[in-house]
């Protein structure tokens, strides 16, 4: 068994320690960089392994888990994962950091590019809590991962920052004799500089070549597919067919019902929170994700319905009404107009966006729990709530906030913990706090009605097995959902002590209202019944409608539990859920959005930036949070557009464009194909399949990279056959230069109708400016994909311009510093927040203090210390969940209950000699 290395290449680190590490025999030997020593392969490929018998080997992560095989360790499903994840997601952009701090001599910005991959590794480690990345035991993926980032961990100590647990896992590795022996033989004891003769050989990370922040090794290295000779004489077929005159997807006649010879699409977005302005985290997690499928699910001729509206009920609104001052009823009015205008801008194209706060919510509601009443799935029980005598209310379950019992999380909602996804009832917290004013609940016990989730739970198995095996649901849907049922379903409570909501008919409990995890899905149908009379041939019609749901993460268990069950329970024939699509967090830059703070871009604010509507939605789609949570990056915006946008698919659409109205005075010249076109035929076909195949699967984010593959196809294509110097020569180069233009042209058209569900004004200024017949809309994406000639020879194109503009590095810093919650030195004075209004308004009402504390008392200095105790508040809840050093902590809540003594003075009131958590009062 042989294994050929070369000094400085950081692959061959891996495989060298994977060697060591496993004592295999084997004999190694070092060549240049340059050298080919697998015989099958034009190019240089190391490291390379010649096992005694079989094929070379040349994937660095294929040889480590062979030498592992070998020498007697396994290699599970996790770590095949790890291996995956290392190959995919981490070494695009673990070489582009390399190039910066070796070649381009950046080091400062390597932990930006690392910091997407660095933060799901510490989150993973952390959740998992072993001591190594699949268990208790070393595996080829810790050595895999340990040896790929060793040379730029080792060399500073800064780039992992606060992340302690990828920290301890790295120290853990870097101490191995494996790591350090195969370390000194690839770099030679130069650190970093050690790879400067390797990297300097390799392609630009930033270049065309390579699209390593984002680009799977799968993608980068698709411009080598093999085409074969079938598949070129199919495109050309394909190629040679007319288009269809299918109806257009915007021709939609209303009210849209079930068709019996159509395949009938009932689209949900999770409804959103009508109390605040969704930020883009809320718009990708679901609105514009169902936006997309839906445009999508159009175009393959599918019969579709999207409904959203906007959740009106509960305590949330009763307290945002408090703060401005509104009943809660006009706060609804208000937030939802705020909300409709977002999604118009956003180009959110719902057939119908209703809203929770309607008589027939009430009545669908109410109809729903008699059913469940009467066969006997409700149950009554006395129950303990947290009550704000502060406040003088009982406290909704999203409005305490406290410790996790289960993990120790600070920020833990009444309801549940966002760090473990475990539900939580409110009175378990630890420490709990009012949100609105901060004091300390009390215990306090009141009747209510239970959904008895233990009796369901064999029929919800039964429907869960069913549509998780035959429907599209997300890995973390079902991951969720599973832990739901692991742990065994318990009654859930229905209803609440609240005002706002939709009553309760059941005269035991005329004073309470439905809890909004049971009401607010059935929004969903009464948002139908609002849009047509017809809607239970929608909602009560299984057989002939596929229902999707698209939300984010922390909504699932209510979506796959809690409302299928109340559905099954009613013994009403509903439409249950197929495809539960749910995404994970996005995140902005490092942190996340904070309306309070002023971090982060909201929906009303992105139109103020003067960035296109289609440029904000192509980039959300394109980070959108699919498989792990990521980040929005002002950089990375500013990259993709000028890149990918400008550079890549505006490039090529405007010259296959241009060269029409140049060279053939407007109008397509004719196309003889010869190999090379039907090669790239094929290759256009191929990627159109795997859009499709793709989307069917609701993977919209994987898909996008196919429509600009495509354009970088045509690019390539363009750039070979230089049609602006054929043009120029005899007429064979002259017809070769037709036809070029032609195929490129018409390359172009089809990429306006594949950009459609994603950028919908750009889709319609290729057509326009192409001069596209309508029916390309309706043809491309039905059945497998047809890439038809739609613009034949002597078709007239119409005014072509460029599709996209550059963003600017100065106007890039300008919005980042703008939404990065900085405040100028003069800071302007602030408006008070929720929890000084609600307290200044009890206070007009509240009985007059002691004659001595009033003497004491400094309203001015109170309001300003109130104000500080809130901002410290959270800056030690950040400090928490960041994981920050002990000591650190200690210090800023030692600040904290400073600031509170302060503000008791301030108040005039006495301070108690030490606090007492959870005294009850």
């Amino acid at each position: 068994m042989k294994l050929f290395v070369s000094e400085g290449n950081p692959h061959c680190l891996k495989v060298l320690a994977a060697l060591e590490e496993t004592g295999v025999k084997c004999d190694v030997q070092y060549v240049s960089h340059e050298e080919r020593v697998v015989p099958f392969i034009s190019r240089p490929v190391l490291p390379a392994l010649l096992p005694p018998t079989g094929p070379h080997l040349f994937s660095s992560n294929a040889i480590c888990s062979y030498l592992f095989e070998v020498g007697g360790k396994d290699c599970s499903d996790l770590c095949n994962q790890w291996l995956e994840w290392e190959t995919t997601e981490l070494q695009p952009m673990l070489l582009q950091a390399l190039h910066m701090a070796v070649v381009l001599e950046k080091g400062s910005e390597v932990s930006k590019v690392l910091q997407g991959p660095l933060n799901y590794l510490d989150q993973s480690l952390s959740k998992q809590n072993t001591a190594y990345l699949t268990g208790e035991t070393l595996s080829v993926a810790d050595i895999v991962m340990w040896a790929a980032l060793y040379p730029i961990l080792s060399g500073s100590s800064t780039i992992l920052g606060e992340r302690n647990s990828v920290k301890a896992w790295f120290e853990r590795g870097a101490k191995l004799q494996s790591i350090q022996s195969a370390a000194q033989k690839v770099l030679q004891g130069k650190g970093l500089q050690g790879m400067k003769t390797f990297l300097q050989r390799q392609p630009n990370p930033q270049s065309k070549e390579i699209q390593t922040c984002t680009s799977s090794p799968a993608e980068a290295e698709e411009s080598e597919r093999v085409v074969s000779e079938e598949e070129m004489e199919a495109a050309a077929l394909t190629w040679s067919k007319e288009l269809q005159d299918w109806p257009l997807p915007e021709d939609r006649q209303h009210p849209i019902l079930p068709q019996e010879d159509k395949k009938n699409i009932l689209v949900t977005s999770a409804l959103p929170y009508v109390n605040n302005v969704p930020h883009l985290g809320n718009i990708i997690g679901c609105v514009l994700s169902a936006d997309v499928f839906s445009r999508y699910s159009r175009l393959r001729g599918w019969n579709v319905l999207f409904v959203c509206g906007t959740d009106e009920y509960g305590t949330a609104t009763e307290n945002k009404a408090i703060e401005e001052g509104l009943t809660p009823q006009e706060i609804c009015d208000k937030y939802h107009a705020i909300h409709s205008a977002i999604y118009k801008w956003f180009q959110i194209d719902f057939d119908f966006f209703g809203r929770t706060t309607t008589e027939k919510q009430t009545v669908i509601a109410q109809d729903i729990f008699w059913r469940l009443h009467k066969n006997n799935f409700l149950l009554e029980d006395t129950v303990e709530q947290l009550r704000c005598e502060n406040c003088q209310r009982f406290l909704a379950d999203r409005f305490v906030e406290g410790i996790c019992p289960h993990c120790a999380y600070p920020e833990a909602r009444g309801d549940q913990c966002d760090k473990c996804g475990r539900l939580i009832n409110a009175v378990e917290l630890k420490e709990p706090q009012c949100k609105i004013c901060r004091k300390t609940p009390i215990i306090c016990s009141s009747k209510h009605l239970f959904l008895d989730l233990p009796k369901l739970e064999i029929q919800l198995e039964q429907w869960l097995d069913k549509s998780t095996s035959t429907g599209d649901w997300t890995a973390n849907a079902k991951q969720i959902t599973r832990s739901w049922l692991r742990d065994g379903l318990k009654p859930r409570c229905i209803t609440r002590d609240l005002k706002w909501g939709t009553p309760v008919p059941h005269p035991d409990f005329k004073e309470k209202v439905f809890y909004v995890w049971f009401d607010a899905p059935i929004g969903y149908l009464s948002i139908t019944a609002n849009y047509t009379d017809k809607w239970e041939k929608w909602w009560k019609n299984p057989p002939q409608v596929e229902l999707y749901n698209f939300m984010a993460k922390d909504n699932v268990p209510f979506h796959s539990v809690v409302f299928p069950c109340s559905l099954l329970g009613a013994q009403d024939n509903y439409t249950l859920v197929n495809h539960l699509v749910a995404t994970e967090y996005l995140n902005y830059e490092d942190t996340k959005f904070s309306k309070s703070r002023g971090v982060g871009v909201f929906g009303d604010m992105a139109k103020e930036t003067d960035i296109p509507c289609d440029v904000w939605r192509f980039y959300l789609l394109y980070v959108r949070p699919e498989g792990q949570d990521s980040s929005f990056s002002w950089a990375d915006l500013a990259t993709k557009n000028n890149s990918e946008l400008l550079n890549n698919l505006g490039n090529f659409i405007n010259r296959a464009g241009m060269f029409v109205t140049k060279f053939f005075e407007g109008c397509v010249p004719a196309m003889v194909l010869q190999q090379e076109d039907k090669k790239l035929l094929a290759l256009v076909a191929w990627e159109l399949q795997q859009y499709i195949q793709l989307m069917d699967k609701v993977k919209i984010r994987d898909s996008l990279k196919h429509i600009l593959n495509i354009s970088r196809h045509g690019n390539q294509y363009i750039q070979v056959n230089e049609p602006w110097k054929n043009i120029k020569a005899g007429d064979a180069e002259r017809q070769r230069a037709g036809t070029v233009t032609g195929v490129s042209v018409n390359i172009a058209c089809l990429l306006s109708v594949m950009l459609y569900p994603y950028m919908p004004t750009t889709s319609q200024t290729i057509r326009d400016q192409l001069n596209c017949p309508q029916s390309v809309i309706g043809t491309m994406l039905r059945g497998n994909g047809n890439f038809v000639c739609a613009l034949g020879a002597g078709h007239r194109v119409g005014a072509v311009s460029p599709l996209f503009q550059k963003l600017e590095g100065d106007q890039i810093e300008a919005l980042k510093k703008r939404f990065s919650g900085q405040q100028p030195e003069e800071e302007p004075p602030k408006k008070k927040t929720t929890a000084q209004k609600v307290a200044s308004s009890e206070a007009a009402t509240a009985p007059a203090p002691a004659a001595e504390a009033t003497a004491a008392a400094d309203p001015e200095r109170a309001k300003q210390l109130s104000q500080a105790v809130v901002e410290q508040g959270e800056k030690v809840r950040n400090l928490k969940a960041q994981k920050a050093e002990k000591a650190l902590i200690t210090a800023e809540v030692t600040l904290l209950l400073d600031l509170k003594k302060q503000l008791v003075l301030a108040e005039g009131k006495t301070p108690e000699p030490a606090p007492q958590k959870g005294k009850k009062k």
